[in-house]
């Protein structure tokens, strides 16, 4: 590789409203570089409607050991959970 190629994650999004889904990464030194890798890469069969590259040094993530602190808060507030409400038939991507 050279020195100016950096590493890019790729996000796809399988159909249109859909959330997009990280797939992978590809090494470009430009962005149109690395959504030209990752379409040869990760779309070959037509899985994807579109796709995002996020440069891997932009990708800010929470550290192991501060989980607790991080989402603990959270596990006394049993509203959130989607456990109390029945789905209604026919409902997709909920």
């Amino acid at each position: 590789m050279s020195e100016n190629t950096n590493v890019w994650e790729v996000f796809i999004q399988s159909k249109n409203g859909l959330a997009h889904k990280h797939v992978g990464n590809v090494h470009a030194s430009d962005k149109e570089m690395a959504l030209q890798n990752a379409r040869d890469l990760y779309t070959r069969r037509n899985e994807g409607s579109c796709i995002w590259v996020v440069k891997s040094e932009y990708i800010v993530s929470s550290e192991s050991e501060d989980g607790e602190a991080f989402f603990d808060p959270s596990n006394d507030k049993m509203y959130r959970h989607p456990t109390f409400y029945n789905m209604p038939k026919g409902a997709k991507h909920i």
